[in-house]
C-alpha cells in the first residue's frame, strides 16, 4: 500500500507542477523577453555612442569632400603581355 502512494504522491506533484508550469509560462517568457530587450537597447546605444565620431556642425546643404583623390599619379606598372588563345576543334 505504501507503493501505492508514494506513486499517487509523485504523479499528483509532477502534474501540478506541469499545470503551474503551463500557467506561468507565458509571464515567464515575456519577463525574459523584456529583459533582453532591455539588454539590447543598452547595448545597441553604447555601440551608435561609440560608432558615430563627434563632427563640427554644418550648414545644412554644404558639400564636404573628406579625401581628395590623387589625380595626378598613373600607375607604371607593367601587366603583362597579352596572349590571344584560339580554341583547336
Amino acid at each position: 500500500m505504501a507503493f501505492l502512494k508514494t506513486i499517487l504522491i509523485f504523479l499528483l506533484v509532477f502534474f501540478a507542477i506541469r499545470i503551474i508550469w503551463r500557467l506561468s509560462k507565458p509571464y515567464i517568457f515575456r519577463y525574459v523577453t523584456k529583459k533582453a530587450g532591455e539588454k539590447f537597447e543598452d547595448m545597441a546605444g553604447r555601440f551608435t555612442n561609440q560608432a558615430q565620431p563627434k563632427q563640427p556642425k554644418r550648414p545644412e546643404g554644404t558639400t564636404t569632400i573628406l579625401n581628395k583623390p590623387n589625380m595626378g599619379q598613373q600607375s607604371k606598372k607593367s601587366v603583362g603581355e597579352y596572349i590571344d588563345y584560339e580554341e583547336i576543334d
